[in-house]
Parts: structure tokens; sequence; C-alpha cells
């Protein structure tokens, strides 16, 4: 649920209306409080495949997934607070904002291929498209988008202005949807009562 929270709060915080109905500062405020759900969440599901595990490390690509998944979110949650600190100049906003931001999305992009690699089986080409196969496609997808969000925010210094802002409010709204689209799919079936099949 902390990854559907977070999410919501990625896709509601980049539309213009928003910023103009509660103003910058707010604004802010709503992208650090997803960033912290999408800690929570994260912190949450390393801590269950530990569990499962018995041990850390390894060469299991599910742990190794949830691991740099976390990092990534403790990278965001860095970038979002530095992003609610006003009168930054333009270097600060590169090096405080921009580069964990950047990182951080690198790592969800590589946490988002090793749980795709996971689903999808050897040769990235899906075994079938069950819900977790299309719950890793869609979260993939996610982490794609929220990487071209990263590229396009960076503040050029010549200018002071964001390199492309539409494509980095879009791609962050769009990619914050594709995970609250996979956090539903994640979410336990009550009514699913069948035994588990062997595979």
């Amino acid at each position: 649920m902390g990854f559907a929270v977070g999410s919501a709060c990625f896709f509601i915080g980049p539309f213009p209306g928003f910023v103009q109905l509660v103003g910058a500062s707010a604004d802010g405020v709503v992208f650090f409080v997803g960033s912290v759900f999408f800690t929570l969440a994260a912190a949450m599901e390393l801590r269950e495949g530990t569990v499962r595990r018995g041990h850390r490390w390894g060469r299991d690509p599910s742990w190794w997934s949830a691991a740099v998944q976390f990092v990534g979110t403790l990278l965001f949650n860095l970038s979002t607070y530095s992003a609610m600190q006003e009168s930054l100049s333009t270097q600060q906003e590169n090096r405080l904002i921009w580069t964990p931001d950047v990182f951080g999305s690198a790592c969800f992009l590589v946490s988002g291929v090793l749980a795709y690699r996971v689903a999808a089986g050897p040769g990235f080409h899906p075994r079938r498209m069950d819900r977790a196969g299309t719950t890793a496609a869609v979260n993939l997808l996610g982490c794609v988008l929220f990487g071209i969000s990263a590229i396009a925010s960076f503040v050029v210094p010549s200018t002071g202005s964001i390199l492309n802002l539409a494509a980095a409010n879009w791609c962050t709204a769009l990619g914050a949807l594709c995970f609250l689209i996979g956090a539903l799919l994640s979410l336990p079936r009550s009514r699913d009562t069948r035994p588990p099949t062997a595979s």
C-alpha cells in the first residue's frame, strides 16, 4: 500500500494546475511525502525478502531488486527534501536535487530490470502474461519514464531553466501512474482461494 500512496503523490505533484492551486512549497511537500512512502514500502519489501531467504546478499535477483530499489528511494528522499529548499542556485539545484534524482532513477531502472527478469525468465521473454509478469512489465515502464523525467529535469546553467519541463512533468506523472497500477496489481486477491499451481 505504501507504493500506491507514494505513486499517487508523484502522480498528482507534477500537474501545473495542482502547483498553482497549492503553491510550490506545498507541492514540494507532496513529492517528499511520496518519497517517504516509497522508502517505507521498499524497506518492508527488502525485509520480507531477507527474512524469506534467511540471509542477505547472495545471488537471488529478487533480493537484489528490492535492495537496489530501497537505495533508489533513499536518493529520492534526498532529492525531494532538497527541492523544498528555497533560493538554491542552479549549481545547487543540479547537485542537491538533480544528481540524487538521476541516480535514484537509475537504481529504479536496475531494480525494474531485475524484477522483470525474475518474472519473465531467461531471455527476457515472458513465459506467460500472468499477473506477476504484467506487474513487472508495468513497473519497468514506470522506471523508464522516471529515468526520462530525471534527465529532462536537468537545470541548464546558461539559462537557469529546466531542460524540458513538459517532458519532466509528463514522464513523472505517467511513471507514477505505472507504479500505481503495479502496486494495485500486487495487492493480494482475497477471493482467489485456488491452490498455487506448480510452475
